[in-house]
């Protein structure tokens, strides 16, 4: 069965090519677990379409959803058709996904008129197996306007998970996608959720992660800005803890006239090592190409190692670009004067990091339904801020924090 031939040629290629070097560029500051620990050792299991609610809040006129299973050919030959084939030093997280995908999905976003208001879409997957791997891919038509919120999670049974997740977006020409992607961490978990990202002339695709630290995840971002004028804005939320995370993001400019900006803050404690990783490629016939790279890490308590790695590659001699790194500990000032107005230090702490946070998550996403470009955070943003995840994170932080201080 071709399907079965498919797995079988994923798991050759594994076996041809080796698993991740651990002289790696991208991966000797964090080196991820061994090969079985992705495929694991249970027998393939038949994914249930229960793995993914999506629900469209507006414009569900405009979004085809499929779900598709990789053990039937017909349906394995959808859900992979036209995907890039594994490349790069992450190719053996590419075949170690195919060899064990059982199911995922394919999302199209069409456009519903320039003055209609953007489509709200959120896609939600339960993890039902301790070792799985999701697939995604989401295409944006030209001219729609999108916002998403990707969330995780998992079925009440299962303490630790293995999750190895693929997403494949491509954002039409002049389209504009807003993509806030909140990770469910638990402390024991392995985790590698890698997206590659093809972003048409004139088109924005604007991203924020938030995530916390784990025994190992890898974060990783390849986004291509193919046509004059495609903008990419990114800002990484990294709440390592006493954990670990790496956090890469590749951008290539390969026309004139990009835009990219990132940004990451890492805030980390104890042990734990963190790791942002942006690196920027500029095309020889990248003219006028706009490139920001800004990474910030924050060292709580202990020890952690915080490797942060603005990184650009420059190929053209018409373009603006600026990178810089800062670490350190949370400013005394700041501390000082929020607990001269009478608030407790830990109190302090917490509202001075969430407001960090929320600056950051903001400058990625901005408000697009009113002219585009906003100052105000975008209502996908907004509505997420109001809950409690964020600052329910940050204090289970800096209690982790305070609990490693008294052991």
């Amino acid at each position: 069965m071709s399907e079965i031939l498919d797995i079988t040629q994923a798991q050759a290629q594994l076996q041809t090519h080796g698993w991740i070097a651990r002289k790696s560029e991208a991966f000797h500051h964090l080196p991820p677990p061994a090969l079985e620990t992705w495929l694991g050792t249970e027998p393939a299991a038949v994914a249930s379409t229960q793995d993914w609610q999506v629900t469209v809040q507006d414009g569900a006129a405009s979004v085809q959803v499929q779900h598709l299973s990789a053990l039937n050919a017909a349906e394995r030959a959808t859900l992979f058709a036209d995907l890039p084939a594994p490349q790069g030093e992450a190719a053996p997280f590419a075949w170690a996904h195919r060899a064990l995908c059982r199911q995922g999905l394919r999302i199209q976003v069409a456009a519903n008129g320039a003055n209609a208001a953007p489509v709200r879409l959120h896609i939600h997957h339960t993890a039902h197996t301790a070792v799985d791997a999701p697939l995604v891919v989401l295409d944006v038509a030209p001219g729609a306007r999108c916002l998403l919120l990707h969330t995780h999670s998992r079925s009440g049974n299962l303490q630790q998970i293995t999750q190895n997740l693929h997403m494949h977006i491509r954002v039409g020409e002049g389209a504009v996608l807003q993509h806030l992607r909140i990770a469910d961490v638990r402390t024991a978990d392995h985790l590698a959720h890698t997206q590659n990202v093809d972003v048409q002339g004139h088109a924005h695709y604007h991203q924020a992660l938030c995530t916390s630290g784990c025994a190992y995840q890898l974060q990783r971002s390849d986004i291509d800005l193919h046509g004059p004028g495609a903008c990419v804005r990114h800002a990484g939320l990294l709440l390592t803890g006493t954990h670990n995370v790496d956090h890469q993001i590749y951008t290539r400019h390969n026309a004139p006239d990009t835009d990219s900006h990132v940004q990451m803050l890492a805030l980390a404690s104890g042990k734990s090592r963190s790791v942002a990783n942006a690196f920027t490629y500029i095309a020889p016939g990248a003219r006028d190409a706009n490139v920001h790279q800004r990474l910030w890490g924050i060292a709580l308590d202990g020890q952690p190692r915080l490797i942060l790695r603005p990184h650009l590659e420059i190929l053209h001699d018409q373009v603006a670009a600026v990178h810089g790194a800062t670490w350190g500990a949370l400013p005394e000032d700041a501390l000082f004067y929020a607990q001269q107005r009478g608030l407790a230090p830990d109190t302090a702490r917490s509202l001075i990091i969430e407001g960090k946070a929320r600056a950051l998550l903001e400058r990625a996403l901005p408000n697009i339904e009113s002219d585009g470009e906003g100052e105000a955070s975008s209502s996908l943003l907004s509505a997420w801020l109001e809950g409690d995840w964020l600052p329910q994170a940050i204090n289970a932080h800096l209690a982790a924090t305070t609990l490693q201080e008294s052991a």
